[in-house]
């Protein structure tokens, strides 16, 4: 890309043409420009419009007034291809159409919105390649930032090509290919002068010219025009360059006819452009015959089909420069003239801005409004437009309700922290036991998203308690919620008296009755209510409740040994999780389906939820929720739990510093450091769950350190157990390490008929170490090989080279397995290879993996070369 006609632009221009080049050719690419205002970034992207021959483009802008309206930036970029929503499968059909208010549908999540969009760029770039311009991205609503940078981080076979121009920082873009545009040097800085500013110059004006712009070529261009010589001779003020260019234009317009100010401002006003509008609103406002002349005149501003500014600091400098009541008086005419039944939204955005006093009216459209927002999925804009409209409600009381919805809504986006400060709004208004219920019920939820479980669960006693006279069923599941967060604070206590539950019961109290009668009872009481539990909550199927009061019902399942229904949970928690929007949410609810892969041996769906995690995290400021992490690591014989362990302890997070001991005794045992791994499961108090899973890892702990009386108490306390294959597995491995090898052997056959991988291989390594240990070498080596390959395959190599270890000792000769070919597979490599093999196409596993279809026959060929296949056929029988 040559830089004829921008100075100072070859490294850019250079960097702009490879992309395009990398695109045409089927790679897509994205790059973030990034620069001060007036840097030259926009320039850069009508260079690459002009020079993407071949290619189709499509542009968008932020505008900071449109910033409020879910969809709105994203809607400019999709709108000339909207022609082929037909084209796209019906679930993304429907997410995009309701995301654009063009149906009314399910409330779309950011994912299904994403994946609609980038199939449907896909497709365009199918039959022609696609450079797609966004401009002041700073200024895009928050879903589409979300959209876009979802988009951006797939592009990966398409030949497509992204640019963002930012001036400032977006998170959701953040991490992207970026490029800093820079200032231009003094020569160039003084060529770009010369070029704007007509006949001799005195060379101290020039220079301080050059000096004050700092290489910017706005300023350049605009300082000569905006002050007189002796102002510059003089030298300008501190004020940052952005606010002096801004005032420069103000100057500018200073001068103008009354009615071509109010006319400039009504276009600053009207985020769209739409000159129909705008001439509408003109005529209420009883503009003169031609107040657009003068404006012409200028060059800030051109009149066509679209209205626009030839800068966008000339918008905000014709913005703020008006008074308070030209500013009122222009958005209302902009409300009359807005059709209410096209766009309700904008009109009611126009009126809430023409108004200065508080009027329920007002008010109440803002309300609607931000209810259609957050159906369409933009709970950000929905919180946004609420707080609005609460700052317009004349009554107190109306007012506070307002608020509580906005953080509710803003709890939800995962704006965790300003949903608080809204809390505190809420708070100060009039007095009301039902509202300050929910207000403390809200609290306590945040607190769990914040990982302060042991704040959480008094907040939520105390919520439950007072929610009883108002919404008894609220006020039971409520006290569920304040239960489970005791135990992952790791506190349960036993005097909390619930709500009196409902006639007849309802699958959620069940649930709470039978995890109270576990806390206080004990675990051999509980089995017949929880038993009565589990099989109501599944009988709900897809009626489950995600939350289900802090994943209690997966509580139970696991004190119950049910492997495939805590693991049926786990992918229902995160489908509803992703449908409701709620991110904070979602990263608990992914942690937990990725510990149940870790458990069914299968690390790269494990891995692929734990990087999901991790994104979510860098877009809302939580952090990671980390149990997977720990155990994965542990798996892998690495230790991540000592740390995590220390600073749970410290933040109160009590189930996290036990789980940190359950993973800290499995990665010791892995590694043979039995009297660690001994100490570790010693400090796991009675505790749901634990209690129960570390009593495999104490036993062979004790059995290894010479410790029987141990093991003998731990295989006396399995015998309260409910018997499940999963249990009768663990409980005749404990038998075994008591005295009666066959155990070993038993522990075998009740593992093969579970999903339970990694125990499989694990009970093949302890039958075939008792073998070897009894002289039965060659009997031995079969479970020795057997579990030496399970435990690889499922991403344990400390216990593998436990297994190999013990196969050389008995005389094995062949080659250890190293890593293969398949083992090179990515976590996304390994998805999308699980589900071709499984027969689903290639648009289905796009669906379900969040990927355009040519992204999704790019990996696979990928894949086919590291497994050593040549077609699905041939994937179906492959082994990885």
């Amino acid at each position: 890309m040559s830089d004829e006609g921008l100075l100072g632009r070859r490294t850019e221009g250079e960097t702009l043409d490879r992309l395009l080049t990398q695109a045409r050719s089927g790679a897509g690419q994205v790059l973030v420009l990034r620069g001060e205002a007036g840097i030259g970034k926009t320039a850069l992207l009508d260079q690459v419009s002009g020079r993407a021959d071949g290619f189709r483009v499509a542009r968008a802008a932020g505008v900071e007034s449109e910033s409020a309206f879910p969809y709105a930036g994203l809607h400019q970029l999709c709108v000339p291809f909207l022609d082929r929503l037909d084209h796209l499968p019906p679930p993304q059909r429907e997410a995009l159409a309701t995301a654009f208010g063009m149906a009314t549908g399910p409330r779309p999540t950011r994912f299904m919105v994403g994946l609609a969009v980038l199939t449907l760029l896909a497709e365009v770039a199918d039959e022609q390649p696609l450079v797609c311009l966004v401009d002041d991205a700073q200024w895009l609503d928050s879903m589409s930032s979300a959209v876009l940078g979802f988009v951006a981080r797939r592009l990966l076979a398409e030949r497509i090509a992204l640019v963002f121009v930012l001036r400032e920082g977006n998170d959701y873009l953040d991490g992207l290919p970026e490029l800093h545009v820079r200032g231009l040097d003094d020569a160039d800085s003084r060529a770009l002068l010369e070029s704007v500013v007509k006949g001799p110059v005195d060379g101290r004006v020039r220079d301080r010219i050059v000096a004050e712009a700092r290489g910017n070529p706005l300023a350049l261009l605009e300082l000569p025009r905006a002050w007189t010589t002796a102002e510059l001779a003089d030298g300008l003020d501190a004020a940052p360059l952005t606010s002096r260019i801004e005032a420069g234009f103000a100057r500018q317009i200073d001068d103008l006819p009354a009615d071509t100010r109010l006319l400039m401002l009504t276009a600053a006003a009207e985020p769209l452009g739409d000159a129909t509008l705008l001439w509408q609103a003109a005529g209420l406002l009883g503009l003169g015959a031609d107040p657009a002349a003068a404006a012409l005149n200028t060059g800030l501003i051109e009149f066509g089909a679209r209205v626009r500014f030839r800068h966008p600091l000339v918008r905000s400098a014709v913005y703020r420069a008006a008074s308070v009541a030209d500013r009122l008086k222009v958005h209302n005419a902009l409300a009359d003239v807005t059709n209410e039944a096209i766009d309700p939204d904008r009109r009611a955005w126009h009126r809430a801005q023409g108004t200065a006093a508080p009027d329920e009216a007002v008010a109440a459209a803002l309300e609607n409004t931000a209810g259609r927002a957050q159906a369409r999925g933009g709970l950000l804009a929905a919180a946004a437009f609420l707080e609005q409209a609460a700052a317009l409600t004349p009554e107190a009381g109306r007012r506070a309700d307002r608020e509580l919805a906005a953080a509710r809504a803003k709890r939800d986006a995962g704006s965790l922290d300003a949903s608080l400060r809204l809390l505190s709004a809420v708070e100060a208004g009039p007095p009301d036991e039902l509202r300050s219920a929910q207000v403390e019920q809200l609290r306590g939820h945040i607190a769990f998203d914040q990982r302060r479980v042991a704040d959480a669960a008094p907040l939520l006693f105390s919520a439950a308690r007072r929610l009883t006279p108002f919404d008894q069923a609220l006020a039971r599941e409520t006290h569920l919620e304040a239960l489970a967060a005791e135990v992952w604070a790791g506190t349960p206590g036993t005097t909390r008296e619930a709500p009196p539950p409902r006639t007849p019961p309802s699958a959620l109290d069940l649930v709470l009755d039978a995890l109270t009668t576990r806390i206080t009872a004990g675990y051999a009481a509980a089995i017949a209510p929880m038993t009565e539990a589990l099989n109501e909550v599944r009988a709900l199927g897809d009626g489950t409740p995600w939350l289900f009061g802090n994943r209690a019902a997966g509580i139970i399942a696991s004190e119950l040994w049910d492997f495939d229904t805590r693991r049926a949970f786990a992918h229902h928690q995160v489908k509803l999780a992703r449908d409701a929007g709620a991110l904070v949410q979602l990263q608990f609810a992914l942690n937990f389906l990725a510990d149940n892969e870790i458990l069914a041996g299968d690390p790269a769906a494990a891995q692929a939820l734990i990087e999901e995690d991790r994104r979510i995290a860098e877009v809302t400021g939580t952090p990671p929720v980390g149990y997977a992490i720990l155990m994965q690591a542990a798996f892998r014989g690495e230790d991540l739990s000592t740390a995590a362990r220390t600073d749970a302890l410290k933040t109160g997070q009590g189930r996290l510093a036990v789980f940190a001991d359950w993973t800290l005794a499995v990665l010791h045992n892995g590694l043979g450091r039995h009297d660690q791994a001994l100490a570790a499961a010693q400090r796991i108090p009675e505790t749901l769950v634990y209690s129960c899973l570390v009593a495999s890892e104490l036993a062979e702990a004790a059995s290894r350190t010479g410790d029987a009386k141990l093991v003998t108490e731990a295989l006396t306390r399995s015998a309260q157990w409910v018997d499940t294959p999963w249990s009768l597995g663990i409980k005749a491995r404990l038998r075994a390490f008591d005295g009666d090898p066959t155990g070993f052997a038993e522990s075998i056959v009740h593992f093969e008929q579970t999903a339970l991988r990694p125990e499989l291989g694990r009970a093949h390594l302890l039958q075939g170490e008792w073998l070897r240990r009894e002289g039965h070498r060659v009997e031995a080596r079969d479970h020795l090989r057997t579990a030496h390959e399970t435990l690889t395959a499922c991403g344990m190599p400390a216990f593998a080279d436990r297994a190999w270890r013990e196969l050389q000792a008995t005389g094995e000769t062949a080659r250890k397995r190293t890593a293969e070919p398949t083992d090179e597979l990515t976590a996304q490599e390994y998805q999308i290879a699980k589900l071709a093999k499984e027969g689903f196409s290639n648009p289905e596993i796009g669906t379900r993996l969040f990927l355009s279809p040519r992204t999704v026959e790019w990996h696979l060929r990928k894949v086919f070369g590291k497994v050593g296949v040549t077609s699905r056929r041939q994937l179906r029988d492959a082994e990885f």
